[in-house]
């Protein structure tokens, strides 16, 4: 089902599922997308939705639509554009079958969340780069990750290896926590339960993260851990 993932400065704030012929995006709170922004007009644009296609068509907004960089009037979606509407980026997922793009990472609590995604067996340097190749962006990434402390997943590990993930319970307490040059922050996202962090409330301004750093969200509790 198509979807729209809403973002500013890199932090994911909504992720809205595309099941209605027409979903309108606008400032007004009467649209499906509300972008409580003044860069955003009261009625910016409307998707319409049909036989698994999305077409974006710009209202004669003020500031405009664009989609990867450019101003469209109306334009099919396909799958990974990004829609920009003043500082926010939009990203339009349509997951048909044979799409791939990445996830955001969502632990429960309650939930065990999956290991890394390598062979149990392969030996830790077996996909070791040749010598003098400078690291690849995910791979400083690799060397932090979360560690649940509490409930049933207690004790497992969850990589950092997307550039956005989100943690916690959708409705009670999300968080993004954001891969950035200097390395990672976080920021609340979504709940009235705001998450904690080394036991102060997380508010919407993200927050730089430091190694040993503990997060609390929706009863659970977590440590970050970056290597190096």
């Amino acid at each position: 089902m198509p979807k729209m993932i809403v973002s500013i400065d890199g932090v994911v704030i909504k992720e809205v599922q595309l099941t209605k012929d027409r979903t309108t995006l606008g400032r007004r709170p009467y649209n499906d997308i509300v972008i409580d922004n003044l860069a955003v007009s009261g009625e910016h644009a409307v998707l319409q939705l049909g036989d698994n296609e999305v077409f974006l068509e710009d209202l004669n907004s003020t500031n405009g639509t664009y989609v990867n960089g450019k101003a469209v009037k109306k334009q099919l979606l396909q799958n990974n554009d990004t829609v920009e509407i003043g500082k926010y980026k939009i990203k339009f997922i349509n997951e048909v079958p044979g799409a791939t793009f990445e996830k955001t990472q969502i632990i429960k609590p309650g939930m065990v969340p999956p290991m890394p995604a390598t062979a149990a067996g392969a030996p830790a340097g077996s996909a070791a780069k040749p010598a003098g190749t400078p690291a690849a962006a995910g791979e400083a990434a690799a060397n932090a990750s979360i560690k649940v402390l509490s409930g049933a997943a207690a004790g497992r590990e969850v990589p950092l290896v997307k550039v956005v993930t989100t943690i916690g319970k959708p409705g009670v307490a999300v968080a993004a926590i954001t891969k950035r040059s200097h390395g990672f922050v976080v920021a609340h996202v979504e709940g009235a339960n705001k998450p904690m962090l080394n036991g102060a409330a997380i508010g919407p301004d993200p927050v730089t993260l430091k190694n040993g750093d503990m997060l609390e969200l929706a009863g659970t509790q977590m440590q970050f851990l970056q290597a190096g």
